[in-house]
């Protein structure tokens, strides 16, 4: 979906490696993390290939190393922008063709970017509006980057010989795992800790509705006891509410059916602090309950499906399936 205009562990068997499928490469906290998703009609997706390398000498000379060890010449990949690479803002649609949504959206954010629009790759994606109210102003998050950011991107995966299909942010990753948890005409609250920082979106029918960040991540709760990480829970807790009470405003018509929390490392009192102060129902994403991942048993441990659950996000992305 994203940026599309220029592309349109313990580790799994090498014999099992050969498989085709569009593959997740993604570079977070000092590593690459690798993963695959074959997807079999309406049966559970199956994750078949992890892997998780250090970055060692250059980015370029690591992903190279991937493509040889994992057999990833030609496979699609899809890779994740950086938090800080790029700028998500929400804002109303202009009143344009479809054709031209993306040139429009560029204009208007000349006030929002800290350089020019024409330096910036820019893409859009839609929420959809309220099917009560046809009539109703609709809204858009525009997503930019510098086009330095992107071509350098690009080059690293040319450099190294891997097929680069598509860029895309983690906001995404985290709507392709959130899909698998909906109910019909209901939405779905989904909260991932990250070690920067907490992401809450809002989906239904595999749209992305509502996105918001919050500043308090994974590390500080891990590294604060006592009183701070009380303070810290609180904070996550209001944010989440005041989130959940503007989603029900703003979406009155898409009632949510429960807030599912992505995997943590360990029990660090979120799932109690949220059941004690919300009324939605709270749920913990375990990914067996989603899709298939006998074939990477490690991969049943918390600890490493927090580690990787935007990357395995990201290769949900079912365009990218081949």
């Amino acid at each position: 979906m994203l940026f599309k205009k220029f592309w349109n562990g313990s580790i799994m068997k090498r014999k099992q490696a050969g498989r085709r499928g569009a593959v997740a490469v993604c570079f977070q906290n000092g590593r690459v993390d690798v993963a695959r998703v074959q997807r079999n009609h309406d049966a559970q997706p199956v994750l078949d290939l992890w892997a998780s390398l250090p970055r060692e000498d250059t980015d370029a000379e690591t992903l190279a190393r991937l493509r040889r060890d994992y057999h990833l010449a030609r496979v699609p990949c899809v890779t994740l922008m950086p938090v800080l690479d790029y700028q998500l803002q929400l804002m109303q649609a202009p009143a344009v063709p479809e054709a031209e949504l993306r040139s429009a959206v560029r204009w208007r954010l000349k006030d929002a970017l800290e350089y020019s629009p024409d330096a910036a790759t820019v893409d859009v994606i839609s929420v959809p509006g309220d099917p009560n109210a046809p009539t109703r102003g609709r809204f858009v998050y525009a997503v930019a980057a510098r086009n330095e950011v992107i071509a350098k991107r690009i080059a690293m995966f040319s450099e190294a010989k891997l097929s680069l299909k598509a860029i895309d942010i983690p906001e995404m990753a985290q709507r392709n795992i959130a899909a698998m948890y909906e109910t019909p005409q209901r939405a779905l609250a989904m909260l991932h800790l990250t070690p920067e920082r907490g992401l809450l979106t809002f989906t239904a029918g595999g749209e992305l509705y509502l996105v918001r960040s919050i500043d308090v991540g994974l590390a500080q709760l891990q590294n604060g006891g006592g009183d701070l990480r009380n303070q810290l829970l609180e904070r996550v807790v209001l944010e989440v509410q005041r989130s959940l009470d503007h989603f029900d405003r703003q979406f009155s018509y898409l009632p949510v059916s429960k807030l599912v929390l992505a995997p943590l490392p360990e029990d660090i009192g979120l799932h109690g602090q949220l059941s004690e102060s919300l009324s939605v129902e709270i749920e913990e994403v375990r990914l067996e309950s989603c899709m298939d991942i006998s074939q990477l048993p490690e991969l049943a441990a918390s600890v490493m499906q927090s580690q990787q659950f935007l990357t395995i996000g990201a290769a949900l992305r079912e365009e990218m399936s081949v």
